[in-house]
């Protein structure tokens, strides 16, 4: 390796679509008798963590819709889903500039907010060097639908990830490079040498171009 990763954020990014959201759609489909108790869990869990302080953009991103869902469950269907529909909503300028870093050396890194089982599913598609998504350290029996315990790479929450990963390796940060397509991911890629702002709107939009990051549209 020649001393420098890229950080690449998941859905928006490299992935032009939602990949919980159709893991979830999925589970929905193939399981309709769930549809009631993710609703209610995850109502339960919004509610629970605006109370505890959270702000909305985090209290509604509660894995209450995957409660009681088995762990080999989700790593089978994230598999299926990669194959089947997934594969096929990364863009050619991804897969491109994936190889331009391969072709340089440098590692390349998924980090997401994404469940860990699709997380590693979209990495081992894309061939990443490593993968850190939502998660336990350890997965297995059934989901509660709680966070508690887990690793969690959401917004200001992917900062110490990708610096300790960084450190783990022994690559300077301000060699990196970090790929985001939401204002969540721009506390990340901040402290990349080389932030990109991929399908950039809104508040990402603004900040790339006051400070003159460089941007890329990445479409199926």
């Amino acid at each position: 390796m020649s001393g420098v990763t890229a950080y690449f954020d998941l859905d928006g990014t490299l992935l032009d679509a939602s990949s919980e959201k159709s893991l979830t759609g999925m589970l929905v489909k193939r399981r309709p008798w769930r549809i009631p108790i993710g609703t209610t869990m995850w109502t339960l869990g919004f509610v629970g963590n605006l109370l505890r302080g959270r702000s909305v953009y985090d209290a509604a991103r509660n894995r209450g819709h995957l409660a009681l869902c088995n762990w080999e469950t989700l790593r089978k269907y994230s598999s299926e889903l990669v194959e089947s529909k997934l594969s096929k909503r990364v863009s050619l300028e991804a897969v491109e500039r994936l190889n331009w870093h391969r072709d340089l050396g440098h590692r390349l890194v998924l980090v997401t907010a994404t469940v860990m089982p699709m997380a590693q599913a979209m990495a081992d598609y894309l061939g990443m060097d490593a993968v850190y998504g939502c998660g336990p350290e350890k997965m297995t029996g059934m989901m509660s639908g709680s966070e508690r315990g887990w690793s969690v790479p959401r917004r200001k929450g992917k900062v110490p990830i990708v610096r300790q990963d960084a450190e783990d390796v022994g690559h300077n940060l301000s060699d990196c490079w970090g790929y985001g397509n939401t204002h969540a991911d721009s506390f990340f890629m901040a402290i990349t040498g080389n932030p990109v702002a991929v399908n950039a709107e809104g508040r990402l939009k603004k900040i790339a171009k006051e400070k003159e990051w460089t941007q890329f549209e990445w479409r199926v």
